[in-house]
């Protein structure tokens, strides 16, 4: 089974609103991000919020598909989201295919062609890139989850991309929102043509 990770624990410091709950044309970036895992081919998406009040984990409940796991210190970055859901992980978990709740553009159909491409023979990574830059989705197969636990791990899941070069496939797509990485007002209003709003 390969299961979608959601790191949505962060702050939202430099966007000055809670991400996860942004309006992204009448869903919330969680709702999109969600919704392009489990449509891309992902059994289940695990959402991993800095508090289990927070209103975007309920809107990851009642999506019903999702599950909610929270990151009590999500100072060190994505990271530590990743390292909780791998800790939660069992023997039937193939691999993961991490999305970042401020990539909200992100198609389903970018989703299968990554899991797609997990499914070659000797690939370990794919990560997904447009016009040449890597972005997200990323899959890392179980080969790569203690690397991803490695409390001296610098530079976080990329550095293990860099680790596993030689099984890594590179995705290229038409799909924009790989690198499109919404995390600041300004970021926002290019993306959506007016200042950030939350929906929920």
């Amino acid at each position: 089974m390969r299961i979608g990770v959601v790191p949505a624990a962060g702050q939202s410091r430099r966007m000055g609103l809670p991400k996860a709950s942004l309006d992204a044309g009448g869903a919330t970036f969680l709702e999109r991000v969600c919704a392009a895992l489990r449509e891309g081919g992902c059994r289940q998406v695990w959402v991993v919020v800095g508090a289990p009040e927070e209103p975007a984990a309920t809107t990851a409940l009642a999506a019903g598909w999702t599950r909610l796991l929270t990151n009590p210190d999500p100072g060190e970055g994505p990271i530590t989201s990743i390292r909780v859901a791998l800790h939660d992980t069992g023997p039937e978990v193939e691999g993961i295919v991490l999305l970042p709740v401020d990539h909200p553009l992100v198609r389903p159909a970018t989703v299968r062609r990554v899991l797609d491409a997990a499914e070659e023979p000797g690939v370990d990574v794919a990560v997904a890139a447009y016009r040449g830059r890597r972005g997200h989705p990323a899959y890392f197969a179980r080969t790569c989850f203690a690397d991803l636990l490695d409390p001296a791990l610098e530079g976080g899941a990329r550095t293990v991309v860099h680790r596993h070069l030689e099984r890594a496939r590179v995705v290229e797509t038409d799909d924009p929102g790989v690198v499109t990485d919404i995390d600041t007002p300004e970021a926002y209003e290019a993306a959506f043509g007016r200042p950030p709003e939350v929906l929920r």
